[in-house]
């Protein structure tokens, strides 16, 4: 148990640390929208080099609605946070489900029909958030315009698109959001919540 808290809170700064930076970065494209500063000196094509792939799909999207593009650095850093805070979530979901499952398996419990019942709900739910991960790094991945001929991209695609494109078809993105990812993500919480208050009573 010391090593899976340990580890979350390790996962727990590192998140935090890159919304920081993030948050930071989009402070001062923010900032830099409004100042008076040459285009062509190196700290500003620094900074916007390494703000560019996080503000340009924001901005498209923005466009799309009727919003200016100066706005763009706060939407991000809304979803940085948004997104930094389900990251943490869904880490504390796996790692209790982990510890779960190591607790459960430490019980000397072989001839009682509720361990197994317990052990077989700690599994599906941990594979549902195994699931929930796998949809997350693809948002992220497609966030980084990550092709689909890389290895890891197109297993993650191909391992959830059995879930997203039935969802999709119902529910058409809005721009750069994709709300397919976001009604999945709703479902298989439902799913883990069923399998809680079922299952898991047997654990």
């Amino acid at each position: 148990m010391q090593i899976i808290l340990a580890l979350y809170l390790l996962i727990q700064s590192l998140v935090v640390a890159v919304v920081i930076v993030v948050i930071l970065l989009m402070l001062a494209r923010l900032a830099l929208n409004y100042a008076d500063l040459n285009p062509f000196s190196r700290p500003v094509m620094y900074l916007r080099r390494w703000t560019d792939p996080l503000v340009n799909p924001v901005r498209r999207s923005l466009s799309q609605f009727g919003f200016g593009p100066n706005i763009a650095p706060l939407v991000t850093i809304l979803i940085a946070i948004l997104v930094g805070w389900f990251a943490t979530l869904l880490a504390e979901s796996i790692l209790l489900t982990t510890a779960g499952g190591v607790l459960r398996s430490a019980q000397k419990l072989p001839g009682q029909q509720s361990a197994l019942i317990g052990m077989i709900g700690w599994v599906l739910y941990g594979l549902l958030d195994v699931y929930s991960l796998l949809i997350f790094i693809r948002i992220i991945f497609s966030w980084g315009n990550i092709s689909y001929t890389n290895r890891v991209m197109r297993f993650l695609v191909n391992a959830t698109d059995p879930l997203l494109v039935p969802l999709r078809r119902m529910i058409p993105p809005l721009g750069m959001f994709d709300l397919s990812a976001l009604v999945a993500f709703i479902l298989l919480w439902l799913f883990k919540a069923a399998i809680a208050g079922t299952l898991l009573q047997f654990a």
